[in-house]
């Protein structure tokens, strides 16, 4: 029985169906004027609050490294941004949203309002086709981009650019396609309602490949093993950066209804507010009980944890479902981020804990709390345990195809083209090295620790 289920799911996956929406329709039904405005309207202005988001990474990220590395930050930022969208355009947004099977689509590339008719897995939505791209675009973009903390200070540019162009053109798509494009685990049921694990997932866990062909940066473990901090050169940086990107999810997770739905609007914002809250207050407390201290920086990415982890369910739990996702999103950010450090897997911003952990407990968490599929709330135990392995099956199936194919790619980049900086480079910062520049031009950057 469970087979012929399994076979049923995926045929369902290969042969979509097309009921066509976009361009001022829903299902293949007109929509009235002024709804499709508003939807336009509201889907654009939710772009850009994401748009905004890149601005919050490069300076959480910059904040977070030291002062000869702040113009790679920056300028790794600026290009995941431009090579993804072109990258997205061109081949990402096909591949991702196209009508074709269950493991990718296969028409609507080189994206344009006339191939309205190659997206029918965006049927649900009435916006016009170009909308749809940008809003995507900068989804895509954001999955990409979260790899640039996690491999900072020592990878080199070039090579950076090209695992940036492959997130967007391939690994990104891909999976998404899987989940939000009609593919098999949509046939499923599988549920993640503004990428939990389909954007910060994929991300995060791109990023621990990465990292761990890479290695961590010179200084940062000690001949015992033992972590030596390495502190961020501007808190303030760091912290704007968090705020940045916190208001930019009111675009990320509301914005996602692709339309003007107030009801849906106002209820996402609550809770996307909420997590966020809980989540920052929950790793204040975890690491003053730890260390006696108010860590500023486990406090924000606290907050960055709750909303990465809400992003799954923010439209399908109740408030209080959502401090407790916040709470937990809290404690889990503040001990992956220390168990990192004991395997000696260097991340200087968080990133693999903030976006692949907590995106990963977000989306299994929802099959608890869904208000109605979840374990405490489906019409039977054994109804809510199936959504709750279909959630595992998603999470499993996106993270692993995400690690496995980032792992190969990097390494052929590492073997044919080296992926690492010289050790003079890393010693001196890549922005002498790479940019032939200062972010802080005026002043005497002082090297710490050697390096």
């Amino acid at each position: 029985m469970k087979k012929t289920f399994i076979l049923t799911a995926i045929l369902l996956g290969c042969a979509v169906v097309p009921a066509f929406g976009l361009e001022g329709k829903i299902d293949g039904k007109e929509i009235p004027a002024i709804n499709y405005a508003l939807d336009t309207v509201w889907v654009i202005l939710a772009a850009i609050l994401v748009f905004f988001m890149q601005a919050g990474f490069a300076l959480v990220e910059s904040g977070f490294t030291r002062a000869k590395n702040a113009v790679n930050i920056m300028m790794k930022n600026m290009m995941d941004l431009s090579v993804g969208v072109i990258s997205f355009w061109l081949f990402g947004f096909a591949i991702m949203f196209g009508n074709g099977n269950s493991l990718i689509g296969l028409s609507g590339f080189f994206v344009d309002p006339s191939k309205v008719d190659a997206y029918s897995s965006l049927a649900w939505s009435s916006v016009p086709v170009m909308a749809a791209f940008i809003f995507q675009a900068v989804f895509a973009a954001t999955s990409a981009t979260i790899i640039s903390g996690a491999v900072a200070e020592r990878i080199k540019f070039s090579t950076y650019m090209m695992i940036s162009a492959a997130v967007t053109i391939v690994i990104y798509p891909i999976s998404g396609h899987w989940g939000w494009g009609g593919g098999w685990l949509s046939a499923f049921g599988f549920t993640d309602f503004a990428g939990s694990t389909i954007v910060h997932g994929v991300g995060g866990f791109a990023a621990l490949a990465c990292v761990l062909i890479l290695g961590p940066r010179k200084g940062k473990f000690g001949k015992n093993g033992e972590a030596i901090p390495i502190p961020g050169h501007n808190i303030p940086l760091a912290t704007l950066g968090v705020l940045i990107l916190w208001m930019g999810w009111y675009g990320f997770n509301p914005g996602s209804t692709m339309g003007a739905d107030a009801g849906a609007i106002g209820h996402i914002a609550v809770t996307t507010t909420l997590s966020a809250a809980a989540a920052s207050l929950t790793a204040f407390f975890v690491t003053y009980a730890l260390y006696k201290k108010a860590d500023v920086g486990m406090t924000l990415n606290g907050a960055l944890a709750g909303l990465v982890g809400i992003t799954a369910g923010c439209a399908n739990v109740s408030a209080a479902g959502s401090l407790v996702i916040g709470i937990i999103s809290g404690i889990v950010v503040v001990f992956s981020v220390l168990t990192l450090d004991k395997a000696r897997i260097d991340d200087p911003v968080g990133a693999i804990s903030v976006h692949g952990v907590c995106g990963v407990m977000g989306t299994l968490l929802l099959g608890f709390l869904h208000t109605e599929s979840g374990v405490f709330y489906a019409a039977t135990t054994a109804d809510g345990i199936s959504f709750l392995g279909v959630q595992a099956l998603g999470v499993v199936s996106i993270v692993g195809w995400a690690f496995v194919s980032t792992f190969i790619i990097v390494k052929v980049i590492d073997i044919l083209l080296g992926l690492r900086v010289e050790e003079e480079e890393e010693f001196q910062g890549l922005d002498y090295s790479e940019h032939g520049a200062s972010a802080y031009a005026d002043f005497n950057i002082r090297q710490s620790g050697g390096f």
